[in-house]
This record gives structure tokens, C-alpha cells and sequence, in this order.
């Protein structure tokens, strides 16, 4: 998915904190070898997300110094943006297969989670956002939520809030997610609490701006550790983008629906509601959802039934409007204009 920056969540280059904190991974090596010991496994697969993909090679060669020799270690290619987009093809074919960097979306023995927690200190970043924050003394209610990445540091920050004057309100959202305060770029069901304010501790932009568009009646405030910045959530140049591409589609009268065939993130019955409702809507399967793939087909706008992110980071790039199955309905005029809501994803495969 694109970002605005040229560089991945995450990444540190150019933030002025690169030399205080160089990126140090757990890769849990042990629990790998393990599980390769138990299966007498002689093939084992490994998956990156994209900003972590350089460092494959040398897990690789860390794994085949602690295993037999007979033991083929394979590095999956295919794009990895979340928990819900595990390479099938290679798990089916290895005997244990890692997914690197984010939380399990749904427990399996089947793959082998290894989070990779942040080493990024949080708390001089924390204590910027107060400036943010309503005094407790006025309003000491706070939400409090983050990625996955800095989940190993989550508690810490409910103490360092608590100690502060606030009453720190968490939840666990559905089951899509893992954690206390989790958030990812589709659900924010851990933002649903009673506080009319809510810290989003986290790299990039797009989680707090969901989080900010799913629950418009709370303050958001963005304490960004990895680009050591602070500030609050404003969804009014979103909404424009939004509301312009929706115009766009207001006159389509061929349909693309997008159903991804990603293991978490087919919904399969809302494509299925669209193509029984419109006799000029055609599906189109697709793993990797790209302008490129989808400029071939003659059509005068699509619905994106998978991922929300390939609609709200990528929708501009795509050379017709590209919309949410939300906006798709006020487009083709089942809904008043004034219902576009962002598109969150629930449940697991």
C-alpha cells in the first residue's frame, strides 16, 4: 500500500533518530527451531511484510546454521501488508511456515507468528502529547491504543497515563484483533470506548485517521514515536478525496467488483449482494489489487470488496474511481451522501 511518505511504517530513515535507535528484532529463532525439531520438518517457509523483507536473507542463513542440513528454508516473494495476507501457497507447501511482524489474526497451528516488537522508546513522544491531551483535571478520560509493534509496551504506557492523572480506558476489540488497544488499518473496534479522547501511539498516518473517521465524535491525538512528531487527527482532507471520487462514479454504468482471494480479506458476500443488485457489475477476482492490473477492463469505476487500504492509500492512482462498497451505495444512489463513513473489516477467515 502506498503511504505518504516514500518510506514504510516503521521505517527510520531521515527522522532525525536513527542513530538513537537502531532497529533490533526478536525473530524468536528458538521457537523456530523447535518447531522444526517436533515436525522433523525438512521444508520451512518464511514471510516478510515489505519493509522487512531486506533482512529475510540473513533469518535464513541465521535458521540453516541451527538446523539440519536437509532443511530447505524458502523466502515467500509475494507483497505481505498485514496479518490477513499469508502466502497459502507457500504454507501449504512448507512443513513450518513464520509469518514475521504482525499479531495472529486467528490462532492456527498452522503458522508460526512472530510479532517483532519495537525497540523505539515511547514515552518522550507521550510526554509531548499532554499538550494534546485535556487536562485530567478537566477530563481525565483517555483511550488508549496502538499497532502491534508496540503492543510489548502497552501496559507501561497504561501505567505512565495513570500516573499522570488520567483514567485510562481499553478495551479488546473484536476478533480480528489480538490485543488490549490494538488497532489495525481496517478495524478500530478497540477505539470503542467511554472517552471523548483517545492517544493513538504509533508510526504513520493511516491507523489514526481511520480510527478518527470511525469514531468522529473523539478527539484523536497522534503520539508518533518513529517520526518523533505529535499531532491531531483531521479527516477533512480524507473526507474531500472521498466525496470527489464518489462524484466521479455517480455516472458509471459498468461495475468492476473487486473480490480479493487473499485468505483474510474476501468478502464474499458483499461482492455477491452488488453483482445480484446490479445487472451492469462484474466480478473480478484478483490477489494483488494494482492500477495496472485492473487499466485492461473496460470499466467506468470499481467497488473494492477486500482490503479497505487499496481503496483510501491507492485509490487515487487507480485511472478510474475506485470505491468502498459504502460509497458504492450512495454512488449508485441507495444512499443519502451524507452516510460515507469509512470501510472497516470485521472477523476472520
Amino acid at each position: 500500500m502506498s503511504q505518504d511518505s516514500e518510506y514504510s511504517e516503521g521505517d527510520l530513515r531521515n527522522t532525525g533518530m536513527s542513530l538513537k535507535h537502531d532497529r533490533e528484532w526478536d525473530y524468536e529463532l528458538d521457537r523456530i527451531v523447535e518447531a522444526v525439531e517436533e515436525r522433523d520438518a525438512t521444508k520451512v517457509g518464511l514471510q516478510f511484510p515489505e519493509g522487512l523483507k531486506r533482512r529475510g536473507p540473513q533469518v535464513a542463513d541465521d535458521i540453516r546454521e541451527l538446523v539440519p542440513d536437509d532443511v530447505t528454508v524458502m523466502l515467500s516473494g509475494q507483497p505481505c501488508y498485514g496479518a490477513c495476507d499469508l502466502d497459502t501457497y507457500l504454507m501449504k507447501r512448507t512443513d513450518v511456515f513464520v509469518h514475521f511482524g504482525h499479531s495472529p489474526m486467528k490462532n492456527t497451528d498452522k503458522v508460526i507468528y512472530v510479532p517483532l516488537f519495537s525497540n523505539v522508546d515511547v514515552f518522550p513522544i507521550m510526554e509531548e502529547s499532554l499538550d494534546e491531551l485535556a487536562d485530567p483535571d478537566d477530563d481525565p478520560n483517555v483511550g488508549l491504543v496502538t499497532t502491534a509493534q508496540h503492543m510489548n509496551q502497552f501496559e507501561d504506557m497504561k501505567a505512565w497515563l495513570d500516573d499522570r492523572g488520567f483514567d485510562v480506558k481499553t478495551r479488546r476489540g473484536d476478533d480480528r484483533l489480538t490485543h488490549e488497544g490494538q488497532v489495525l488499518g481496517c478495524n478500530y473496534a478497540s477505539a470503542d470506548i467511554d472517552a471523548d479522547q483517545v492517544l493513538y501511539v504509533g508510526g504513520g498516518k493511516f491507523h489514526p485517521l481511520g480510527l478518527a473517521m470511525e469514531h468522529p465524535d473523539k478527539n484523536v491525538v497522534i503520539a508518533d514515536p518513529v517520526n518523533n512528531v505529535v499531532t491531531v487527527a483531521d479527516t477533512e482532507k480524507f473526507l474531500k478525496q472521498r466525496y470527489a471520487s464518489v462524484h466521479k462514479a455517480m455516472d458509471a454504468e459498468k461495475w468492476g467488483v473487486i473480490f480479493c482471494t487473499k485468505i483474510g480479506q474476501g468478502r464474499w458476500e458483499q461482492a455477491e449482494e452488488i453483482l445480484e443488485d446490479n445487472d451492469d457489475a462484474y466480478l473480478i477476482t484478483m490477489d494483488e489489487v494494482t492500477p495496472d492490473r485492473l487499466r485492461n477492463f473496460d470499466m467506468d469505476a470499481f467497488v473494492n470488496t477486500g482490503c479497505p487500504r487499496i481503496t483510501t492509500d491507492d485509490g487515487p492512482q487507480f485511472h478510474k474511481p475506485m470505491l468502498t462498497p459504502g460509497e458504492y451505495e450512495i454512488a449508485v444512489g441507495n444512499k443519502p451522501l451524507d452516510e460515507l463513513s469509512f470501510d472497516t473489516f470485521h472477523g476472520t477467515w
